[in-house]
């Protein structure tokens, strides 16, 4: 029967259940597509047999609501969502957002903050003895003792707070088909400690074995030196052939312990999660209310891989999906592109084909398929290992084959090209076609900063990189004489910037004659290297001091360095640089940021006015704005990704 799942009981007795064998309760709306953990977790346990409920984003004051399907057989799940509620709640300074591109409508509020402890302690109320599994990106990168940035502090567990029995942790699929099988035999949920990729209590270490012990929870949240090497270990522990088991002790009757990862699911194995019947769609009750906001961008989009070797200090992907990349066949995504196109919605525009990271098709290295990826090093930074290989013809072969089916009209790429990587290849057909087929004028890409004593905290290549890059792009497109431009991702305030170094990034601006509309600073989310440096001032790698602008009126002046034309950021700026000792760049030549107040002109700031393209003769062009119990990706919806506005156009024109 291909149609959505069950969300209420007229649905289940229309295929005939008495009782649902899980009941699954989310915090996004229900869509049934594959960019969606959720839908991507309940179809593969229907697949193995299982009948699956889905109750989406239910009152969480009102204990009925998570009683609609009556009890399940064997437990239920739950995930908050695609996202993290937190960040999805709340922008980087804390301030509520005003949509929830995963609601219907796109109305905010529709779920609680930290809705996995929030559902779990409601259900425990309602069904006492029922086993609950949770995960998601939410639960996955708070799986041991971390650092919250809301409400700066460390705190515990999210399996302790939250009540449950189990948490799967990473993409989900292996292991929350292992643990339903474990219940469905009768095995109790205590009892269910083996199954790769998962987190568990325990009251002692007796049936423990093989572990690594970390720091105890009171140790780490005593002392920010023992919180970053804790951290640090279980940062070396992400990968499934290396992994060690970690425990971390509360007390005496009270340890929670981590499984080594699961395995990363093989191209048969993927290309199978990614046949299921899907509808492809959200659920139609949400019509009335405007439909779901998120679907826009994903509908018509292809998930190519899992993964990144990229290793970005500030990604929780590490964490999540790991470094090793996964791929599906090109049978699969080309079948899934043609279903696509007989879409009544389908206008011949194929939205993206990627994923963490749109060009890495293959492990970045032989080894990793049998041994793991290194925990000493890393593929990319500071410099390629060389080991790497570095080769886009599979990906080129997909993109020509994706081209040339019936009804397609363009294919871009939007989920994010690794400039680096893409430089490395010597062989630039990859670059040709890149400009030639998959780019709408803007390519996005993300340097990150250009100052490189902020990019290596960040784990990202030195400047000469992307310059290098940013001078291929333009020599192809002059070649192919096209008009098209590079947009990069810039962000402001991460550990190791001081204001020398944000007051670089506006040189940098100003010789690019732009300012950016909008600014992203950076956000502390759990389990990433670079919120362990936030939290702790301390590299977890080599435990060296790091710099962290931290209280709101510094981050403020870092923000306003970037938009230093805006009038609103004049005083800020001017503070900036006298902070930086920088008061040369405060005067009339055409090198300075801001004018002197009293100075001629009256504005305070230099530089060529804006017009509605940005400016003739500048340079520039305005471009526009800005995964379910073991799954996400944690990729903000359109509306929340943070998208500078700085563009560089093709040389000579």
């Amino acid at each position: 029967m291909k149609d959505f799942l069950p969300i209420c009981r007229e649905d289940m007795e229309k295929r005939g259940w008495e009782q649902c064998d899980f009941v699954y309760i989310i915090g996004d709306a229900y869509v049934d597509h594959t960019s969606f953990g959720p839908a991507i977790i309940s179809r593969v346990l229907e697949s193995h047999g299982y009948k699956v409920g889905i109750i989406s984003q239910p009152d969480w004051k009102d204990e009925t609501s998570v009683q609609i399907l009556g009890e399940p057989r064997l437990g239920f799940l739950v995930s908050a969502g695609n996202m993290d509620t937190m960040v999805n709640h709340y922008t980087v300074a804390k301030k509520r957002r005003s949509q929830d591109a995963y609601t219907p409508g796109g109305v905010i509020g529709k779920r609680p903050d930290r809705a996995t402890i929030v559902y779990c302690n409601l259900l425990r109320r309602v069904y006492k003895k029922k086993p609950i599994i949770i995960g998601g990106i939410e639960a996955s990168l708070r799986r041991l003792g971390h650092y919250d940035y809301w409400s700066d502090t460390v705190k515990r567990s999210i399996l302790l707070d939250s009540g449950a029995d189990l948490l799967s942790y990473g993409m989900g699929e292996k292991s929350l088909v292992e643990i339903a099988e474990a219940l469905d035999s009768g095995i109790a949920v205590k009892d269910i400690t083996f199954v790769a990729g998962t987190v568990y209590r325990a009251t002692s270490l007796e049936s423990v074995y093989d572990a690594t012990v970390l720091p105890t929870f009171s140790e780490i949240k005593e002392d920010k030196k023992t919180f970053a090497k804790s951290f640090y270990v279980q940062y070396c522990n992400t990968d499934p052939f290396s992994g060690k088991r970690l425990v971390e002790k509360y007390s005496d009757t009270e340890y929670v312990v981590q499984n080594p990862p699961a395995a990363p699911l093989t191209q048969a194995e993927m290309d199978r999660v990614y046949a299921l019947p899907y509808m492809r769609n959200y659920h139609p009750s949400y019509e009335a209310a405007g439909g779901i906001p998120i679907i826009n961008e994903l509908k018509f989009s292809l998930v190519s891989n899992r993964g990144c070797f990229g290793d970005c200090n500030f990604c929780a992907l590490t964490f999540h999906q790991g470094r090793i990349i996964q791929t599906r066949s090109h049978e699969s995504i080309l079948e899934e592109a043609k279903l696509m196109t007989w879409d009544p919605d389908f206008k011949g525009y194929i939205n993206d084909v990627g994923g963490p990271t749109a060009n890495f098709r293959a492990p970045a290295c032989e080894k990793q398929l049998t041994k793991g990826v290194c925990t000493n090093k890393q593929c990319l930074f500071p410099t390629p290992c060389k080991n790497l290989k570095v080769n886009h013809e599979d990906y080129l072969a997909l993109l020509r084959k994706l081209r040339e089916l019936p009804k397609v009209k363009k294919v871009f790429i939007r989920s994010g090209i690794r400039f680096d990587y893409l430089i490395y290849d010597k062989d630039r057909t990859f670059l040709r076609e890149l400009c030639e087929h998959h780019v709408s004028g803007q390519l996005k890409v993300a340097p990150e900063h250009v100052c490189d004593a902020v990019l290596s905290k960040m784990g990202k290549p030195n400047r000469n990189v992307y310059d290098t890059f940013i001078a291929e792009y333009k020599k192809m497109n002059t070649r192919l004489g096209k008009e098209q431009y590079v947009v990069p991702y810039l962000m402001s305030s991460h550990p190791g910037s001081t204001m020398k170094e944000a007051v670089e990034l506006a040189e940098y601006l100003r010789d690019l004659g732009y300012m950016p509309e909008q600014v992203q600073d950076f956000y502390p989310t759990p389990s990433t290297i670079s919120t362990c440096m936030y939290y702790t001032g301390l590299d977890p790698r080599t435990m060296e001091p790091v710099y962290v602008p931290k209280s709101p009126h510094e981050k403020a002046m870092q923000r306003a360095l970037i938009q230093y034309r805006n009038p609103k950021n004049y005083e800020l700026v001017e503070e900036a640089l006298k902070l930086a000792h920088r008061e040369d760049l405060i005067g009339f030549d055409k090198k300075c940021l801001i004018r002197p107040r009293s100075g001629r002109g009256g504005s305070g700031f230099t530089g060529k006015t804006e017009g509605k393209s940005g400016g003739k003769g500048n340079g520039i062009r305005k471009t526009g704005g800005g995964t379910g119990v073991g799954q996400g990706t944690q990729k903000p919806a359109t509306t929340k990704k943070r998208t500078i506005r700085n563009v560089h156009k093709k040389k000579g024109k």
